[in-house]
């Protein structure tokens, strides 16, 4: 049997090709007959499982499209009462403040007033994982906002990375059956590094865009905090007149960028898997309140058939120094749930949620989701009526004639439940203040297909890769070989490695080094070649766009019976001064008794504060305690994690010794940093805003 090929002509003519995996998992084309043919639940042969029908090859989606809906439909309901995708989140209540008055753009109400205060509810969340996952796992991160509008819920249904993996809803069930557990094993869980989530990624080359967000440190946040939110697709913006504005959305951390390593990654979730949450927790908690700016990228038709890509295809981006966003409101969270279950958990949130002025794009894979997350909630919440739980309820004035169902709370009052009815009760249709979408001309033909716009896979995923600095490069490269380590099929490794070749050369050769392919294979084919003109966008690059400051992080502050007590005061004043935290280290956990002779209160022992839990730390035994903690080995791995992870290190001259015993005496840097007395430490908080000292990684053996 012939191996198949991938068309260069037109993306959507592997679709008409007939694909199995023989032996040794390779690809064969296998003629008609020898395979079962694919069919619906109720036996109808399927002839088309990777686009769903659409007027025209960029038109919106058809509600009679049958298998697409039975598909989605059984996927929506696989599981309870868990969500099959998102189970693992955590939510804070908040506000959205609107800037100035956008009424050019979109008729929605709460634009039209500068300083409009509108109550949100935020979740966060991983998407592979269960309930029970740790929260470091490498993951995309949902980003869901609700805002409790006058004119009804608006749903941002989005994620920290600003595309997906798959460009048609109907894709959707299969990335994540393959990302989610073997199903004859169920492991591994939350991670991605198996032979099914590769397989099906390796034979789904408009992933590869994703995939280099994935591989990168975006995909280990810090926290929630510092980390953006997208909307991933394109919508509508329409004003009074009926003008229709293009647009995406963007949430920027008032914080910045940051990330953790992967090896810290690994330790986090070991010492505190619920690292993200009590992060967010304590920040609230404490009046730190999280916020990010939303901006908006807006453009017009001339704009969307000029660019270079499909602006309708969720594997793509516009790069930020094409078109600049433009901040418009801010998102503050200032407020826990009373009650995880009733408001975290609980909480609904469809993309179809939208009130008049924002609509929708014909993105097929937003398409797909418009029609997806209704059953999603009917399965989840058991309820057609789940909108009477108080976290998903409209704070505004509401009227229908919805009645009845499992768990109704409420339902129309009076002798009249249907509309129109001559006694002139109940609410009526508003042509003015109601829904109306943009009247966009569609036509074409009824097909499933996939439009030719849509078939460069590589090009933008070449564009993030370069846009990396040479050490985000580096932690790319560890990531799919460390990945593709955990793949048994060597066919798939190979695979994956022909992929790399149209991204990067050097970043294919460099993985196919670490995995010990005996030999290259030949790039994959691609539908369109990949593009070398695309410019670098350093907008994409977390070291590149730093925060250059300390606020908002945490440093852990190492102390004994007998450390210095001014160094301790200095520390704590400078840190307030910075908006930054810290938490005492101690080798007991009551605390520590200083040199002036005043207590010190620890919030965690040594072998239960590991340095992974902290953005920076300081090193202040005295040296009468020196020789108990080097013989510590809780104690040695605080300071050889410390500095492998590129942390910047405070110390007083009795850590030496410790030093010595950590194997890092012999290469310390600017990174670590002398407090011989309390006038060093305002020099030592002022350098923590760098956050990392990068140029100390490629010394150190850790990912």
């Amino acid at each position: 049997m012939a191996k198949s090929k991938r068309s260069s002509s037109k993306a959507a003519t592997i679709h008409d090709q007939k694909l199995d995996r023989g032996e040794g998992g390779e690809l064969h084309q296998i003629a008609a007959g020898n395979v079962p043919v694919l069919t619906t639940a109720q036996g109808g042969p399927v002839s088309d499982d990777q686009n769903s029908l659409k007027i025209g090859p960029r038109g919106p989606a058809l509600l009679e499209d049958f298998h697409f809906r039975e598909k989605i439909f059984h996927f929506d309901h696989e599981r309870i009462p868990e969500r099959v995708v998102h189970a693992r989140g955590y939510g804070a209540h908040g506000f959205f403040e609107n800037y100035k008055p956008l009424a050019k753009y979109t008729r929605a109400d709460l634009f039209q007033r500068a300083g409009e205060r509108t109550p949100a509810f935020v979740r966060f969340s991983t998407v592979a994982g269960s309930k029970g996952s740790a929260d470091l796992a490498r993951d995309v991160r949902g980003f869901a906002v609700k805002l409790y509008t006058q004119q009804g819920n608006w749903d941002i249904v989005g994620n920290n990375i600003p595309v997906f993996f798959i460009q048609d809803a109907i894709k959707f069930p299969d990335i994540i059956h393959a990302v989610k557990e073997e199903p004859d094993r169920a492991f591994p869980q939350a991670q991605s590094a198996h032979d099914n989530f590769w397989d099906f990624i390796s034979l789904t080359p408009e992933s590869m865009h994703m995939i280099m967000w994935v591989m990168s440190d975006r995909a280990i946040p810090r926290s929630f905090r510092f980390m953006e939110g997208f909307g991933v697709h394109t919508f509508r913006l329409i004003n009074a007149k009926n003008e229709s504005t293009f647009v995406k959305f963007h949430w920027k951390p008032k914080l910045g960028l940051q990330s953790v390593l992967w090896n810290e990654a690994v330790k986090i979730n070991g010492a505190d898997p619920d690292f993200h949450r009590r992060d967010l927790w304590t920040a609230i908690q404490t009046g730190n309140f999280p916020e990010w700016e939303l901006q908006f990228q807006l453009f017009d038709q001339a704009f969307a058939d000029s660019f270079e890509f499909d602006v309708l295809d969720p594997t793509k981006i516009i790069p930020e120094e094409v078109l600049p966003p433009i901040p418009v409101g801010r998102l503050v969270l200032d407020r826990m749930p009373d009650n995880f279950f009733a408001e975290t958990e609980q909480v609904a949130f469809m993309t179809q949620n939208v009130p008049p002025g924002v609509d929708f794009s014909n993105d097929p894979l937003l398409q797909g989701r418009n029609f997806s997350y209704l059953d999603t909630q009917l399965k989840r919440l058991g309820s057609p009526n789940f909108t009477h739980i108080p976290i998903n309820a409209p704070k505004c004035p509401f009227h229908h004639f919805q009645q009845d169902g499992h768990m109704a709370m409420r339902n129309p009052v009076g002798p009249v439940n249907y509309q129109p009815n001559s006694f002139g009760e109940g609410p009526r249709e508003s042509p003015e203040a109601g829904f109306t979408p943009f009247a966009d001309l569609e036509e074409g033909a009824k097909r499933r297909l996939r439009a030719e716009s849509f078939a460069d896979h590589y090009s933008q995923a070449r564009q993030f890769f370069i846009s990396q600095t040479r050490g985000e490069q580096h932690h790319i490269a560890a990531a799919l070989t460390f990945e593709l380590s955990k793949v048994q099929t060597q066919v798939i490794r190979e695979r994956m490695v022909s992929h790399l070749l149209n991204i990067d050369e050097t970043l294919a050769n460099r993985v196919a080094a670490a995995l010990g392919l005996k030999a290259m294979p030949k790039p994959a084919d691609a539908a369109m070649p990949t593009r070398q003109d695309l410019e670098e966008s350093p907008a994409l690059s977390i070291v590149e766009k730093g925060p250059q400051r300390f606020e908002g992080r945490k440093l852990g502050i190492l102390v004994t019976d007998g450390s210095d007590a001014a160094i301790v005061k200095a520390l704590k004043t400078a840190l307030k001064r910075e908006k930054a935290t810290f938490e005492i280290i101690a080798p007991k956990v009551g605390g520590a008794k200083l040199s002036d002779g005043s207590w010190i209160e620890a919030d965690q022992m040594v072998d239960g504060g590991p340095s992974v839990l902290y953005d920076a730390v300081a090193l202040l035994p005295a040296k009468t305690a020196i020789d108990d903690l080097v013989q510590e080995s809780t104690a040695r791995d605080f300071v050889a994690d410390a500095f492998a992870h590129c942390k910047f290190i405070g110390y007083v001259e009795a850590v030496m010794p410790l030093f010595e015993k950590a194997g890092i005496a012999e290469t310390l840097d600017e990174g670590v940093i002398a407090l011989k007395s309390s006038k060093d430490v305002a020099g030592f908080v002022n350098t923590l805003g760098k956050l990392r000292l990068w140029s100390r990684e490629p010394g150190v053996k850790m990912r």
